[in-house]
């Protein structure tokens, strides 16, 4: 333990001793005030947040919130870092997707602060053949390759092998990874295939030092709607599968754990991810550790910016959420870092969109700093705990699948997928009330935005788990209200009736305008309800005034032809008004339903 020397100022001298329970006190006045009438720890959970796999997060961390000892960086667990120097020297690993035949934007990305390249090759990807075209121009001896071809996986590996020694690349230069992920493939797909795994790890154990053979990537799980634990519980039991093949066919421990990299999302919810990341390289050292090997659990990880955060409409959002998710991988120690561009949900991505992924990176390892400080959130009371209790959940997650037969077992049974199902579910859920909104989709939505196309990207590999979108709910009513809108060159219309001064009702007129436009149905609020040229209306106001005016007002808008009359506000008794729309209400279902009486197909 570091004594720091007496220079006099003392931290807090002039303030005494402040006890939990007197904050706990406080926090409980302050919730009788509200209507909650609890004490003491009940208090302190009230303003707790639940998360997914069972976890929460509390509103204060102290020193009683205490978590395993983290270790150094580059020493087990590794929690902190595989590395002693982690992102210190240079950064991280700036790795760049392409999945098209574009050896120009290759070189675009390389020359403009790109230091690796994922390439998706075959049927969805990039032909094998035409590997040496994009890579025309590319210092393979500088810039490292990481292949993900599914079934293609040994003739794109052979061939990027023949174009190594084509081009006089050292063999003990060579950096990157072959990318064999059967198993990952298997989620993708619902189909494995028969990849050489130990005939590619050996080769590259003998042959070149720099290169991997396996991908372990969580991302089809993430994908599928995986909760963090889940995401966790999936790569660890994927890994254990590899590394017992591998060790049967004659690889030692550490050779085998030298043939991994890892590979998971990095979302906008910085401390989760900040948190996973740690954990998934102490879950992997005790891996490790019970295999004899403890010094070979360093996890190498691969981090991606989550494709289900982005967003078709208000594109430019994305921007933002990658932005904090790439914040969060490097804060989490990740070794290499892919920023989807802001259009990925749309196709492929255009040279500004390319800029704009690659340059988030360099900002935040440039100007921000943020590689220069090992483990920056490290030591945090928060982050330790919720490390150690993510590492607890995904280790429970993973155990579940071991006892279910292992990794392929569990995918083949349909278990796994019915677990993942599960948990999308329950954040369809929130999403579907809002609990969990989604900028410029969900909230503050701009329905008369002008779309951003792009040219389409490969048809994505399927059959397997399914991928889920954050806004698929509400895309698909916005792509109705879109459909109505080209037949009939205007969009369904919903009249808002303002009762009262703006004092009273802009509040609840608001609500209800950004609640309406999430369904791509357009708020009218100035006329008459006979001149809107809606069919259905919303009252909007305080509940002292909807007691004085609210039955008179909705007999007289349906004496106007209102089908349907609404109250923005908490479900009363108030005759004549036929539904209530109010924070956590159902918004998907309000809008469908809503859609639906329209004529809106």
């Amino acid at each position: 333990m570091t004594v720091l020397p007496d220079d006099g100022l003392e931290l807090a001298g002039e303030f005494p001793d402040v006890p939990h329970e007197q904050w706990q006190r406080l926090v409980a006045g302050v919730l009788r005030k509200s209507g909650k009438d609890v004490e003491g720890a009940e208090a302190e959970e009230a303003l707790s947040t639940a998360l997914e796999d069972g976890l929460r997060t509390r509103p204060l961390y102290t020193a009683r919130d205490k978590a395993p000892e983290p270790g150094f960086p580059g020493f087990a667990p590794f929690v902190r870092g595989g590395r002693a120097e982690g992102n210190t020297v240079g950064g991280w690993d700036v790795r760049q997707r392409h999945t098209a035949v574009d050896g120009t934007a290759v070189l675009a990305d390389l020359e403009n602060g790109v230091s690796s390249l994922w390439l998706t090759v075959g049927e969805d990807g990039i032909p094998v053949p035409a590997l040496g075209a994009v890579l025309d121009g590319v210092y393979l001896d500088l810039a490292p390759v990481v292949l993900d071809a599914g079934r293609e996986t040994e003739p794109a590996a052979r061939e990027l092998l023949r174009l190594y020694e084509e081009r006089g690349v050292a063999r003990d230069v060579a950096r990157g990874n072959l990318g064999a992920d059967p198993l990952g493939h298997e989620a993708r797909t619902g189909q494995g295939y028969d990849a050489p795994v130990t005939d590619l790890a050996r080769r590259c154990a003998e042959e070149y030092p720099g290169l991997r053979a396996l991908t372990v990537d969580a991302l089809p799980y993430h994908e599928a709607g995986g909760s963090a634990a889940q995401e966790l519980g999936c790569s660890l039991a994927t890994a254990v599968a590899y590394l017992r093949e591998l060790t049967e066919a004659g690889l030692s421990v550490e050779q085998a754990c030298a043939q991994l990299e890892f590979r998971y999302a990095a979302t906008a919810d910085q401390f989760l991810t900040i948190a996973k990341l740690r954990a998934a390289r102490r879950l992997w050292a005790r891996v490790a550790e019970a295999c004899g090997a403890p010094r070979a659990g360093a996890q190498l990880q691969h981090v991606v910016t989550s494709p289900v955060m982005m967003t078709r409409r208000d594109p430019w959002v994305n921007m933002l959420r990658t932005t904090i998710a790439t914040l969060a991988a490097g804060a989490g120690g990740a070794d290499s870092v892919t920023v989807l561009p802001f259009d990925h949900a749309l196709g492929l991505p255009d040279a500004f969109a390319r800029r704009i992924a690659r340059n988030t990176s360099t900002i935040l390892i440039e100007e921000s700093h943020l590689s220069r400080v090992i483990d920056p959130a490290g030591g945090s009371w928060y982050v330790e705990r919720l490390t150690d209790e993510l590492a607890h959940a995904g280790w429970e997650f993973f155990r579940r699948i071991e006892r279910l037969g292992g990794q392929a077992a569990a995918l083949r049974s349909g278990d796994l997928g019915q677990d993942l199902a599960d948990t999308w579910a329950a954040r369809s859920g929130k999403l579907a009330r809002r609990r969990e909104p989604i900028t410029g989709v969900s909230e503050f939505p701009h329905i008369s935005e002008k779309p951003v196309v792009r040219e389409p990207a490969p048809e994505p590999r399927s059959g397997g788990l399914p991928r889920v979108r954050r806004d698929e709910a509400y895309e698909a009513l916005r792509a109705r209200s879109d459909a109505h809108l080209a037949a009939t060159g205007s969009r369904p219309r919903i009249f808002l009736a303002a009762l009262g001064p703006a004092a009273a009702h802009t509040a609840r007129l608001t609500f209800a305008s950004n609640l309406f436009q999430a369904g791509g149905i357009e708020p009218v609020t100035e006329g008459t309800f006979e001149e809107s040229g809606a069919s259905e209306a919303v009252l909007c106001s305080s509940d002292a005034l909807y007691e004085e005016q609210a039955e008179a007002v909705a007999g007289q808008l349906k004496a106007a032809g209102a089908a349907q009359v609404f109250l923005a506000g908490r479900p009363g008794n108030h005759p004549g008004v036929d539904s209530y729309v109010f924070a956590g209400c159902d918004a998907v279902a309000v809008l469908s339903a809503t859609l639906d009486r329209m004529g809106v197909s």
